[in-house]
């Protein structure tokens, strides 16, 4: 089962940056939104952001402005570039590829990278 490798996850304060990488399944990436989603504890997993294969980028109201999603075509890679981190951005994070904006993700969930914003 082919599956995502999210990394780059760690504790930061308040108001810090992190830089979250994924390595997309080449058989899930060209011709496929790539999607960030995040899970805190007792709750579901939320999207938080996507990027198309054109490029064009939408974001969860909560992080607009903060987080940018970006894509490397050559290296089957995503990211997530977060600044000025909030405590409620707390969550592990992961990647997934979709067909369409609502169509559900296509590949298995990998393990996550857990993102902790704590003083």
């Amino acid at each position: 089962q082919v599956q995502f490798v999210e990394s780059g996850g760690g504790l930061v304060q308040p108001g810090g940056s992190l830089r979250l990488s994924c390595v997309v399944p080449e058989s899930m990436f060209t011709g496929y939104i790539i999607a960030w989603y995040r899970q805190a504890p007792g709750n579901g997993r939320d999207l938080v952001a996507r990027v198309s294969t054109s490029g064009s980028t939408r974001y969860a109201d909560s992080v607009k402005g903060r987080f940018t999603i970006s894509r490397d075509n050559t290296k089957k890679t995503a990211y997530l570039q977060m600044n000025s981190l909030k405590p409620e951005d707390t969550a592990r994070y992961y990647c997934n590829s979709l067909i369409t904006p609502l169509s559900g993700v296509v590949g298995s969930w990998g393990q996550g990278t857990q993102v902790t914003v704590s003083s």
